[in-house]
């Protein structure tokens, strides 16, 4: 997989009447005739001295280009939030100028832009701290088990990138969708175990890069089964009987993956949480491991 810089203060004093011209019908003229400029509602001051963490614009539909293990590059839609943080000053910001910073990017934005990016956003909206994240579907090619037929499985995937001052961080996540075997339904029953479709989500910061690929070949190792595009006859067999010999409670996938995740001397910060849609419960079973030496993961998730 691969890949968005920021300044001090907000002093948002825009001169383009045509950004800020309300929404009214019929529109205001671009120049209005008499001369007068249009006002700028957002650079005004705010009373209420409380500052604003993140505010932005969320779910732009964006053309971004990863990298692919197996075919080297890969086309795919994404999902897009864009944020900074607002001083307790001023009344709002300045929300097309993230849509502008996007449009300069041509036709695909890469994971490898995300750093340009938030600098750019940083410096339009003159603000100290920039956010960008990415969810999109990622798709890799699997062969059955046993007929070897071949389809594309798709994985969301996610980038978050912030930019504090000078600072960058970028954050991959990888939600995996597999199948567990409760232990305990097997041992107790006389005839079969209950089984369910799992999500587990690998959240990550590394210091080398990762191929998204790996982190879906881990969880799927540490699963009572992986899931598969197509399955024929023989390869239903395959995937129940696996299954039923691989049990796993919701716990033991956590912990398994954790496990490798912590010998793992390009990773520096990990998050482990997997959700067993459980077939016989109304609810789900739910475990989430954090690890690493950097301290607490946001919540959000992303790679370069």
């Amino acid at each position: 997989m691969d890949a968005l810089h920021l300044q001090d203060g907000i002093t948002h004093q825009d001169n383009n009447p045509q950004e800020n011209s309300p929404a009214t019908s019929p529109p205001l003229p671009l120049s209005p005739p008499n001369g007068q400029t249009l006002q700028d509602v957002q650079s005004q001051t705010d009373s209420r001295r409380i500052n604003i963490d993140k505010v932005g614009v969320k779910e732009i539909r964006y053309p971004i280009l990863v990298r692919d293990r197996d075919r080297g590059e890969q086309h795919t839609i994404a999902s897009v939030n864009m944020y900074v943080n607002l001083p307790h000053q001023f009344k709002g910001t300045h929300m097309s100028r993230f849509l502008e910073v996007l449009a300069e990017q041509n036709e695909a934005i890469s994971v490898e832009k995300l750093p340009d990016i938030l600098h750019k956003i940083q410096q339009c909206l003159d603000a100290e701290e920039a956010h960008i994240e990415l969810e999109f579907p990622y798709f890799m090619r699997k062969e059955a088990p046993v007929s070897q037929a071949s389809a594309l499985m798709d994985y969301q995937v996610r980038f978050a990138g912030v930019r504090k001052k000078d600072h960058y961080q970028l954050t991959l996540g990888v939600t995996v969708p597999v199948t567990s075997l409760c232990p305990c339904s097997k041992e107790i029953a006389d005839y079969g175990a209950h089984n369910q479709r799992s999500h587990v989500t690998v959240t990550l910061r590394y210091k080398q890069f990762i191929w998204v690929e790996e982190i879906i070949e881990l969880v799927e190792k540490h699963a009572s089964c992986p899931l598969y595009a197509i399955l024929k006859r023989p390869d239903e067999k395959y995937v129940t009987e696996r299954a039923y010999d691989n049990p796993r409670f919701v716990e033991d996938i956590v912990r398994a993956i954790a496990a490798d995740l912590e010998q793992d001397a390009r990773i520096t910060l990990f998050t482990v949480e997997s959700e067993n849609f459980e077939s016989i419960h109304n609810h789900s079973a739910y475990a989430y491991i954090a690890g690493g030496q950097e301290g607490e993961l946001p919540c959000v998730s992303v790679d370069p």
